[in-house]
This record gives C-alpha cells, sequence and structure tokens, in this order.
C-alpha cells in the first residue's frame, strides 16, 4: 500500500502558472501583468478557476481574479488556503 504526498508548493506553484498561461495565451507569464491587463474576462476566470480546482482541488471564487492578482499574488492565495 502506497500512501500519497502532498504536492509541493513548487510543483503547484507550476501547475497553476500552467493553467494561467493555458488560459490567458502568450505573454502572460510575464512578470506583474495581471489578470484585467492581460485581458481577463468572465470566461477566462471561469476556465482558470475550473482548472484549479480540476486539478489542484482548490475551490477558486472567481471573483477573486476580478481583484486583479497578478500570478505571483494569485499563487500566493493559493497556497496560503492550501497550507492554512
Amino acid at each position: 500500500m502506497t500512501t500519497q504526498q502532498p504536492a509541493a508548493p513548487a510543483d503547484i506553484a507550476q501547475r497553476i502558472a500552467a493553467i494561467w498561461t493555458d488560459v490567458l495565451g502568450p505573454g502572460s507569464d510575464r512578470a506583474g501583468a495581471t489578470f484585467v491587463e492581460l485581458n481577463g474576462q468572465s470566461i477566462a476566470a471561469v476556465r482558470i478557476a475550473a482548472g484549479i480546482e480540476e486539478q489542484l482541488g482548490i475551490t477558486l471564487d472567481i471573483g477573486d481574479l476580478f481583484e486583479d492578482p497578478d500570478l505571483e499574488t494569485l499563487t500566493r492565495d493559493i497556497l496560503a488556503r492550501i497550507e492554512g
């Protein structure tokens, strides 16, 4: 019998970044670029929230994305929820 270890914060951050860039497209990994600056709209917010829930099991309110986080801030907030 094997036990599944929790994902490391670096792995989680990488998965969040992959979801973010997949949804928001090329250049969305630019440091400091916020969701709104990257032309994030409601459908993008839904896709990011769904991807995070599907891959990480964390429910993200799409309203959190309209508070206009950049990728680093979003990642930090999600990691805080996981570690919390």
